[in-house]
């Protein structure tokens, strides 16, 4: 899709707006949108995920001693805070234990629960059910529950076969 602005190159932003019940939609390119002023706009989406880490860090937290960074890109927490955006998919894991809590505000789930892609939606969703089972067999077992249990297991040796 083309930008409206120039009509020249290819659009990277999708804005719409709704004044008085009437929705108006615009596309722009990287560049007219810079020129606009939308990527720096404050309802930008790096902007928010940074205003979301700073509502998060409420005062009288006890300050990590040391700055957490990626292993991988160098990223460091306090950027992330300030940008509102990761530098590699390395710094998920990095820095995991901060992020979680602002991922499950936004989205209310930790887990993916989006489109999965065709060529790979039987391994991926046999997996993802495989590890549940996993998770509720290890439950009744603490719980003692072992008719459960052998339920659960016979249910996940059935789809390690069928795979």
């Amino acid at each position: 899709m083309l930008c409206k602005r120039c009509k020249k190159n290819e659009a990277a932003y999708h804005i719409t707006k709704i004044i008085d019940n009437k929705k108006q939609e615009l596309n722009l390119c990287q560049k007219c949108a810079k020129d606009l002023g939308v990527v720096n706009s404050p309802f930008a989406f790096q902007n928010i995920i940074s205003e979301i880490m700073e509502y998060i860090d409420q005062p009288g937290e006890v300050e990590i001693p040391y700055e957490l960074a990626c292993s991988n890109c160098g990223t460091t927490y306090s950027e992330f805070k300030k940008k509102g955006y990761l530098g590699c998919s390395e710094c998920y894991t990095s820095f995991a234990a901060e992020i979680a809590p602002v991922i499950k505000r936004a989205q209310g789930n930790m887990k993916h629960i989006g489109k999965i892609p065709k060529r790979k939606s039987g391994n991926v969703i046999n997996r993802n059910e495989i590890n549940y089972l996993k998770s509720m067999l290890q439950r009744a077992v603490e719980n003692e529950e072992y008719e459960k249990a052998a339920e659960l297991r016979d249910k996940i040796k059935k789809i390690n076969s069928v795979t």
